[in-house]
């Protein structure tokens, strides 16, 4: 029987990849999906591991070949999309899968896959928010400013999402996430 899809968006610095990283360190037997990136890495980030780094042209030759789940461009400047294939491969294996993504991708997975789980990764508050988007370094003012005004449009649309999880612990907010997909958590493992 196939697996049902699991969709993980909020706004921007909400801490998708630091929960999305903990379930991949703690739950191995979660796959999880590697989007496609017309941005640059971030210090740290590996191709094929974090993202799947690619350039304009071939982006756009993966959206002309329907190669993609969804796609959009974010923050009105680069790219990202979830490759389909992959996806669906894991789906029909069993595997449980989880796809990290943005709110205009995961509008587009629920267009094609209603039956899959969405749910909203939500701040403690507007000013944690901030606080980490800024924390981060990883932005200069003007594209901190760009995300902000995103992530303001993206915290309205949490009504959209079948579950809220409100990412004050990411140990928790990540037990939270499995338990939603029907795994049962772990204790986290001493440092």
């Amino acid at each position: 029987m196939p697996a049902r899809l699991t969709v993980l968006a909020g706004p921007t610095a909400v801490g998708k990849g630091t929960v999305s990283a903990d379930v991949r360190d703690r739950y191995p037997e979660v796959w999880l999906s590697v989007s496609a990136t017309t941005r640059a890495p971030r210090p740290g980030e590996v191709d094929g591991v974090h993202y799947r780094f690619v350039g304009t042209q071939e982006f756009a030759r993966m959206v002309a070949d329907h190669e993609l789940l969804e796609w959009a461009v974010v923050h009105g400047r680069n790219s990202y999309g979830t490759p389909r294939r992959e996806v669906e491969k894991r789906l029909s294996t069993g595997v449980p899968a989880l796809l990290e993504i943005d709110l205009q991708g995961a509008r587009q997975v629920r267009a094609s896959m209603p039956q899959a789980r969405f749910v909203f990764l939500a701040p403690p508050s507007w000013d944690e928010l901030v606080r980490r988007l800024v924390g981060r370094g990883t932005e200069d003012a003007e594209e901190r400013e760009r995300r902000l005004a995103t992530a303001q449009v993206e915290l309205a649309a949490e009504a959209e999402f079948d579950h809220v999880i409100v990412n004050d612990d990411v140990h928790r907010a990540t037990d939270e996430l499995v338990r939603i997909m029907g795994l049962t958590p772990r204790p986290v493992p001493s440092e």
